[in-house]
């Protein structure tokens, strides 16, 4: 059956709130009113001269008395338009409006105008339908096919509207396909909310009162207008449909724009560019989406960016990041991710941040159930590389880097800061813990001023750990070295034609440390394997276990000490036992990430606790939660240095001795970092194989510079000088 309708004449711009949904007492235009207040002189008829001039230039209205102007309105500024419905026009200056190098005037042109609400100077010109809109001031609209609001919009928000049916509701079905993760999205959402949504369903009433908090913080009354904020350009495109967009927008050469807030500011602008396709989502700000970019079902966090025909799909994209060319679907990546290559594909995941997928790197290539409903966990940090391939289910630490292969099975690394290969010619999966800290120092040291460096958010309402060594990774480092010292035990115990089995964990756990506590000769020719690594028969193999265990140490040694001097720092008063005092206690083993803010486990079992019990009943309260986790999260990860160190050195007490002790190595760390910050930028220029496209080190030197040149090896040797500085002060404590 057909859904075309004819109705009568006079009624296009009346009646956009059918009469069930108008309260008594109210007309269709009191939640307009309510969004548009008049401007202070009030609102005026138009006058019969007014009239006649807009006759004259070709303008039409079903009714001139519906259409209501101030005082300082131009009706010369206005030629071949119609109107429909209530129109109310602001003040029309003899102007004009540029931005970059378009200018044009003010006023309204060749455009239909349906029930609008028009702020003061602005330009519309060759808009075939506009509907339903109140546009801010000093705002172009150029060149529009159709621009429009539905009575029951809901503006990317997974909410239903008075009426409706549950099934109109739109969901993020994010990390798991089969939708058992499923969140609503809504404006303001961070990537806090939705890991706290998605990923605590065992949770009892903590996904419900989320969903009832959801749908209670947005107006469900219908008849809500869109809003163009002030000084925003919408030029060149084709649909724009239920779409929010906020102040400062520049949106251009857009396809369809439907279900949107498009949030925006001065400081932040938001950008939409060509050919662009975005339907049921919330766009943060200081966002860019360019260049042929398709989302469906999505939230982009501020200061992200799509670019260059990349798909969103059914995910959550944290602040910060940038993809492009690529499909992701299904996924919730936290802040600061990187996927720029056409041939990349992320699905089912959740991607803890400060990541980075390369070219042909393929997350999520099958499922190995009856449904799709497989998922991959991949701690901050993680990199896959070229050409890799991983199956569901997986999990991996933080700062995992798996180098180029496709891996044949389910993967389960429980090593930080490893580097992850797949040995197809002995048929083994290689592991080497502690890789960054040993070979890639460069890197790690670049990760945290990286991060911090390009975070452009003026408003930081998400907050983030960028710094590599924190609660959370010092954590899997002390989980990572009992599995070193059981499986080092075994492999000796194996060797010796010991059986392994008969030892108690306690056992192991004594001969391992013992083992590698020693000379790194005593473990040569041990074949080390990573127990639950692969769900293969094959050998998970661990390299170089003796040098990663001690590089395991230095990582826990220089993040308490480092931390431990940032207390002193911010207590310049502080004595040594002031400090032990102020930090004293067993060290909390358990931190959640929480879309890049770190909590406590019990803070965060609080946290859901208050949700359920209806303490905590919108948003913002939750959000105001949130903050002050965070004000107190750095005395949190001191007390945990300080616990660190003393379980690392094995001490009750921190004495004198023991705390130069540890500063003399922190200090040794630190010149480490230096040095090896250096060296491995160094290789880089060392390899005869980048130097061969280059006529002579002159030349190579004045294309790529030097490492001694390099403005973060600068700064890292700045540091280490700033931290001998601390570290004297330190001393100097009583």
């Amino acid at each position: 059956m057909t859904q075309m309708r004819v109705l009568p004449v006079g009624c296009l711009g009346r009646d956009f709130i059918s009469a069930p949904h108008v309260p008594p007492g109210q007309d269709e235009y009191y939640l307009r009113n309510l969004q548009s207040p008049p401007p202070r002189e009030g609102w005026r008829r138009l006058r019969a001269d007014e009239i006649e001039t807009l006759v004259k230039n070709a303008n039409t209205a079903d009714n001139w008395d519906d259409i209501l102007v101030t005082e300082q309105f131009l009706p010369h500024s206005i030629k071949n338009c119609d109107f429909y419905g209530l129109v109310r026009i602001g003040r029309l200056e003899p102007a004009i409006l540029e931005y970059h190098d378009l200018s044009v005037p003010v006023g309204l042109t060749n455009s239909r105008i349906i029930s609008c609400d028009i702020g003061d100077d602005v330009a519309i010109h060759n808009v075939r339908h506009l509907a339903y809109y109140i546009i801010g001031r000093n705002s172009m609209l150029l060149n529009l096919d159709e621009m429009c609001t539905s009575n029951h919009a809901k503006f990317g928000n997974g909410i239903v509207k008075e009426g409706e049916p549950e099934d109109v509701r739109i969901w993020l079905d994010l990390v798991n396909e089969a939708g058992g993760r499923s969140v609503m999205p809504f404006d303001g959402m961070i990537a806090a909310d939705a890991a706290l949504w998605a990923l605590h369903r065992d949770a009892p009433r903590l996904a419900e009162r989320l969903g009832e908090i959801t749908q209670h913080c947005f107006d469900s009354r219908r008849g809500f207008y869109g809003t163009v904020g002030e000084c925003c350009v919408v030029k060149n495109c084709g649909i724009i449909k239920d779409v929010n967009i906020g102040p400062c927008a520049y949106v251009k050469g857009a396809n369809k724009l439907k279900n949107l807030t498009i949030n925006s500011s001065d400081e932040e602008p938001t950008q939409i560019g060509e050919g662009v396709e975005l339907v049921n989502g919330v766009i943060g700000r200081g966002c860019h989406v360019f260049y042929g970019c398709k989302a469906v079902r999505f939230i982009m966090g501020d200061c992200s960016n799509l670019k260059y025909g990349a798909r969103l799909i059914h995910s959550f994209l944290g602040d910060n990041s940038t993809v492009s060319c690529c499909e992701i679907l299904n996924n919730l990546v936290f802040p600061a991710h990187e996927q720029h290559h056409n041939n990349s594909f992320l699905i089912a995941s959740l991607v803890m941040g400060q990541s980075n997928m390369a070219a042909c790197a393929t997350v999520g290539s099958n499922h190995n159930s009856r449904a799709p409903d497989g998922e991959i966990h991949a701690g901050r940090g993680f990199w896959p590389g070229l050409c890799v391939s991983v199956k569901h289910n997986c999990r991996f630490a933080s700062f995992t880097l798996l180098a180029k292969g496709d891996y044949p099975a389910e993967l389960d690394i429980r090593l930080p800061f490893s580097l992850v290969s797949n040995d197809a010619s002995r048929d083994q999966l290689l592991v080497m813990p502690a890789y960054w800290w040993m070979y890639n120092m460069y890197a790690l040291a670049r990760n945290t001023w990286k991060f911090h460096s390009r975070d452009k958010r003026k408003r930081k309402v998400q907050k983030i750990e960028f710094d590599a060594l924190a609660p959370d990774t010092a954590e899997e480092i002390f989980a990572a070295r009992s599995l070193l010292e059981e499986w080092t035990a075994k492999a000796h115990l194996r060797a010796a034609a010991g059986e392994p089995q008969k030892r108690t964990p306690a056992e192991l756990a004594a001969l391992g440390r013992q083992l590698l506590a020693g000379p790194a000769a005593n473990l040569n020719g041990l074949e080390v394997l990573a127990e639950g690594a692969e769900n293969s028969d094959r050998k998970a193999v661990v390299l170089k276990t003796h040098a990663a265990y001690n590089a395991y140490r230095q990582m826990l040694h220089y993040y308490a000490v480092k931390n431990l001097l940032a207390y002193m720092k911010d207590n310049p008063a502080a004595t040594r036992q002031a400090m032990c005092d102020a930090l004293a206690g067993p060290r909390k083993r358990r931190w959640e990430n929480l879309g890049g803010q770190l909590i406590q486990a019990d803070d965060l079992a609080r946290l859901i606790a208050d949700i359920a019990d209806g303490k905590l009943a919108t948003w913002s309260a939750i959000h105001d939660a949130y903050d002050r986790l965070w004000q107190k999260y750095p005395l949190d990860k001191q007390r945990h240095a300080f616990a660190t160190l003393l379980d690392l050195l094995d001490l009750k007490t921190l004495t004198p001795e023991a705390w130069t002790a540890a500063l003399d190595e922190a200090v040794t760390i630190q010149q480490y970092v230096a040095d090896e910050t250096y060296v491995s930028r160094k290789k880089d220029y060392d390899n005869p194989f980048r130097q061969m496209t280059y006529r002579s080190p002159q030349e190579m030197e004045a294309v790529l510079g030097t490492a001694e040149g390099n403005s973060f090896v600068k700064q890292v040797r700045k540091e280490t000088l700033a931290f001998a500085e601390l570290v004297a002060e330190a001393r100097r404590a009583p």
